[in-house]
């Protein structure tokens, strides 16, 4: 009886929110909504302590976010749903079946993780005959950095610039131009605005 009870305390243990994730994982079984929510409060407990400047506990709370069920499910739930699921990084491998993405869940809590190289590639520049360097990371790799990005973004929307707004969650071009409505609709406001590009930026920079 004693083993069966530790048993079904393991097996339920995932759904506490922040808990660490050691067992199997069955990816058609996860709660999505109770996910989030874990996310979502651990999210804003990590702003909170960014914003009263209580550091010690705002890595406590990332390191619980990121060793969490919550956190890597969706971690990987992100990089196996948006427009790159099926581009394999230098390792050859897209995880596209549920045996897959529950395995990818289990190797994001695992000890001695490295980061893979990139894998090289040239894609062409629009309306142009050149072509611009592109490298793209393994999936595993994608779904680390999606894993931490839910640990940073909590301290970087609580500490960023308040008038940013391009790669922003929770901002789009309309908020952009609302402010510059506000900006430059009244009398003394600025009569120009200077818009420049660097030619060749990117191509010229050097990445590991």
């Amino acid at each position: 009886m004693t083993g069966a009870r530790r048993a079904g305390r393991s097996m339920a243990r995932p759904n506490v929110p922040g808990a660490a994730s050691h067992g199997q994982v069955d990816w058609s079984q996860i709660d999505w909504n109770r996910a989030n929510k874990n996310v979502r409060r651990l999210q804003a407990r990590i702003a909170k302590a960014t914003g009263e400047g209580r550091w010690g506990k705002v890595r406590c709370l990332q390191h619980l976010l990121t060793h969490s069920h919550s956190g890597k499910v969706l971690a990987v739930k992100r990089v196996t749903t948006n427009r790159g699921k099926r581009t394999p990084g230098v390792d050859g491998e897209i995880w596209i079946t549920s045996a897959q993405k529950s395995t990818a869940v289990q190797r994001l809590g695992s000890r001695g993780y490295q980061p893979l190289p990139l894998r090289r590639v040239h894609i062409p520049k629009p309306g142009k005959k050149t072509t611009r360097p592109l490298g793209i990371p393994a999936m595993i790799d994608r779904s680390m950095q999606a894993l931490h990005l839910l640990a940073l973004e909590p301290i970087a929307e609580t500490t960023g610039d308040r008038n940013s707004y391009g790669f922003r969650k929770g901002r789009s071009t309309h908020d952009a131009i609302g402010r510059c409505f506000q900006l430059l609709s009244k009398r003394a406001s600025p009569r120009w605005i200077l818009d420049c590009d660097v030619k060749s930026c990117f191509d010229e920079i050097t990445s590991p």
